[in-house]
């Protein structure tokens, strides 16, 4: 039996790019059925509204008629894992609510990133702020670290404080530090707690430490590979199913890395999704050149290829 099933969520989470319109609008339709897609090709949920979905390039607003519409649409909202992260504590509060009356499985939560510096005490308070604020027994929060991003770690004395003052609220974390060591060290200190690795290189190593699975933006493109890690990673007799699947992941990861890695994910999705609009992006990023994407393009088919041979 797989452990990381045990774990309060579990499995493998895409950090969902998000379509846009002409006007910079989230494309809700494109959106949704990239979301049954996901699903359909091993996906356990979605991570919207994260990082990769370009969050806080949308307006309170237009984030809460996202996640409407894909619920709307026909998604189970305990499948859904939305960034609900804000600056500040009353407009996080909102997203949070409206995120929890929802029916939501979690909430993904960045610290506040914009003062640098801060201390452990300052982010206690606001985590407590937002909890205390939404005040409702359905709410469950995934801890956001990726101080590569933020500049604003989570340290593991503050999950510590933060699950010892709200009890079965502080569910996770997800680990985008890059850095293994800081993965295996949450699911170190702390019991039926959920470490996600934020990189598909390292769901397979922090499975075998105890972390319970991912939410990665390459799952956009090859969750059926990471399906596969993550139902056989215990089975010393799929080994070798195992390895060949995290060397698929690891090529597609390193081809989202050629430039830019967001734009560079849409104008893959443009391809796999077959919809131009894909390669579209809210500044301040900016789109693939064209050679850029035919570039990208020429390489998803050779790896495609060779995945068919």
């Amino acid at each position: 039996m797989n452990p990381a099933k045990n774990l309060p969520v579990s499995g493998v989470f895409c950090a969902s790019a998000t379509p846009v319109l002409e006007n910079g609008a989230p494309d809700h339709a494109a959106f949704a059925a990239h979301c049954r897609a996901l699903i359909e090709e091993g996906c356990d949920g979605v991570a919207l509204l994260g990082t990769t979905g370009e969050a806080n390039s949308f307006s309170i607003a237009q984030r809460q008629e996202l996640l409407e519409k894909v619920i709307a649409a026909g998604l189970d909202p305990q499948r859904l894992l939305p960034g609900t992260s804000q600056t500040n504590v009353p407009d996080s509060v909102t997203l949070l609510k409206y995120a929890v009356e929802a029916g939501v499985k979690a909430c993904v939560v960045l610290p506040p990133f914009y003062y640098k510096g801060v201390s452990d005490e300052g982010l206690f308070r606001f985590y407590a702020e937002l909890i205390e604020g939404v005040g409702s027994d359905d709410l469950r929060v995934i801890l956001y670290h990726i101080p590569p991003i933020a500049q604003i770690g989570i340290s593991l004395e503050l999950t510590a404080r933060l699950r010892e003052a709200f009890p079965g609220v502080i569910v996770g974390v997800k680990d985008s530090s890059g850095k293994i060591e800081s993965m295996e060290a949450f699911a170190t200190a702390f019991q039926d707690f959920s470490v996600l690795a934020g990189a598909d290189p390292f769901m397979l190593p922090l499975l075998r430490s105890g972390g319970a699975g991912c939410i990665t933006s390459s799952s956009n493109l090859i969750g059926k590979h990471l399906r596969v890690v993550f139902d056989n990673w215990f089975d010393e007799t799929k080994s070798a199913e195992v390895d060949a699947a995290q060397a698929r992941i690891n090529a597609w990861r390193d081809l989202s890395n050629a430039y830019v890695q967001l734009p560079t994910i849409k104008a893959m999705l443009a391809k796999r999704r077959n919809h131009a609009g894909w390669t579209r992006v809210r500044p301040p990023l900016v789109e693939l050149t064209g050679v850029e994407l035919d570039k990208v393009w020429a390489k998803m088919a050779e790896l495609e290829a060779q995945e068919n041979a």
